[in-house]
């Protein structure tokens, strides 16, 4: 199943964040609803906060002050592997992957892991059916297929962004946070990036970090728009379009920077 549906059922909210370097305010309360199924994205020019706004919800950085919950859960001072566990889970402007393993083995290695079956991942692969079962769906479902036995360092990195997504969806997220998944990709693959995160799942809720604005603007169904680490405005793609304050933070050029 793969859509947009919004239940309206509040599924991430930040309350307040406040994040200070020493004297630098990098998030300056910061209050953001993320809704079942959305596909939210956050933008923002240079410095905006993005980043740090993402490192907080994920556990990577302890707020200054403020809270947030996944699901009505105070999650504030929870590890970033207990978020993954819950259903929280990311990606990384700068591709993090194994190197020498082949998409198929790390993707095995993603599902066992999740299924607490790691200590069995150095058995051949078909040797559990159901791991294998679901690393074929997911290489189909990231296209990824003609790739699967292939070192990874050898893969177009396009290719490689895919697979990146296609292990953050093997924890079977409820909330799917996606940090710049185009960046630096080649713009003849880009297209394939967007089709894919488009055609995830309709009750995984997906927040989006990305300066290409042809990509937000044709994927989100809300947009947040962070200047100087505070909110500056909220809403549809075409209020957002429309909205003369983020004209005015992007001098009508219609780019974004990263942040």
């Amino acid at each position: 199943m793969s859509g947009t549906g919004e239940s309206g059922q509040t599924v991430l909210r930040t309350q307040a964040l406040i994040k200070r370097f020493g004297g630098i305010t990098a998030t300056n309360n910061v209050s953001l609803t993320v809704t079942r199924g959305s596909r939210h994205a956050l933008i923002g020019p240079n410095g905006a906060g993005k980043t740090t706004l993402i490192n907080q919800l994920t556990g990577v950085l302890a707020p200054t002050s403020g809270r947030v919950e996944l699901q009505g859960r105070d999650i504030t001072g929870m590890t970033p592997y207990k978020r993954v566990g819950l259903g929280l889970v990311r990606t990384f402007q700068i591709s993090q992957l194994f190197a020498s393993l082949t998409p198929l083995q790390s993707l095995a290695l993603a599902v066992a892991s999740r299924l607490d079956a790691a200590r069995r991942f150095w058995q051949p692969v078909g040797s559990d059916a159901a791991i294998a079962s679901e690393c074929e769906a997911l290489l189909a479902q990231f296209r990824l297929e003609q790739h699967a036995e292939r070192p990874t360092r050898e893969l177009p990195y396009g290719k490689r962004r895919l697979l990146e997504i296609a292990l953050a969806v093997a924890q079977r997220p409820s909330v799917l946070l996606l940090d710049e998944p185009a960046a630096g990709v080649p713009a003849a693959e880009r297209q394939d990036i967007l089709a894919t995160v488009a055609a995830l799942p309709a009750d995984v809720s997906v927040v989006l970090i990305e300066h290409d604005m042809d990509l937000v603007f044709s994927f989100a169904t809300r947009i947040t728009v962070l200047v100087n680490g505070t909110v500056l405005t909220e809403g549809t793609p075409a209020e957002i379009a429309a909205d003369p304050q983020v004209r005015a933070v992007y001098l009508g050029d219609g780019a974004a920077g990263h942040g």
